[in-house]
């Protein structure tokens, strides 16, 4: 059965690929399982319908069956442990991956987010600079301990995993910060990760999206 997911009608990340339904796409992509995507408006986010898969009015859900799914990462765990390619077979390795799955949207995606989100409701504050210099401040933390635990190897833990996926995602939030180009192998990281082939037919798809729905 084709799993259907969700995504913005009008993505406001402007075909960025930022947009959380990009990790699911990019999931799909790498374990070869094709996908059918239905577009909902801000407006369609916020009706019964769509709150009856996804309580919080956002995206992206899946629906597979009678089988309905939010979050992006309990979607992403879901397909790997469907599908061979994301996570490893050894049991152990296994359970490392799922840890960096957590670890991507619970340790480094928080403060990437406080800093989106001091940067674009916060800016008119009195206390905007010193709040937006301690959000950067504990990115910078968390970007240092990644790049020491990363080193020089290509991927978190041996082969490529969804643990990768997830981080990466999480570290493109930074693109134009500035802050990802202080950790070299990390920028060189996600580099590696937008120049796999299932990266780019997610990316090219959800771009697709925002230029149709583009004036002229």
């Amino acid at each position: 059965m084709i799993p259907t997911i969700t995504a913005f009608e009008r993505s406001p990340d402007r075909g960025r690929g930022q947009a959380r339904d990009m990790r699911v796409r990019w999931a799909l992509e790498e374990v070869g399982q094709p996908y059918d995507v239905r577009l909902v408006s801000f407006r369609e986010m916020k009706e019964p319908a769509h709150r009856a898969l996804q309580p919080f009015g956002q995206i992206p859900t899946y629906e597979e069956g009678d089988l309905t799914l939010f979050e992006s990462g309990a979607i992403i765990l879901h397909i790997a442990e469907r599908h061979a390619g994301l996570l490893p077979d050894d049991a152990k390795a296994r359970a490392r991956a799922i840890a960096w799955m957590f670890a991507a949207v619970s340790t480094l995606e928080p403060p990437i987010v406080d800093r989106e989100i001091a940067r674009y409701l916060e800016r008119d504050e009195s206390w905007y600079e010193q709040r937006l210099s301690s959000v950067e401040d504990r990115i910078r933390g968390r970007l240092g301990e990644l790049s020491a635990r990363l080193g020089d190897a290509d991927w978190l833990d041996g082969a490529f995993s969804a643990g990768d996926l997830l981080m990466v995602m999480v570290l493109r939030r930074l693109n134009g910060s500035g802050l990802l180009e202080e950790y070299p192998s990390l920028a060189a990281y996600v580099s590696r990760g937008e120049a796999r082939p299932a990266f780019r037919r997610a990316f090219d798809a959800q771009l697709a999206v925002f230029t149709a729905a583009s004036p002229g």
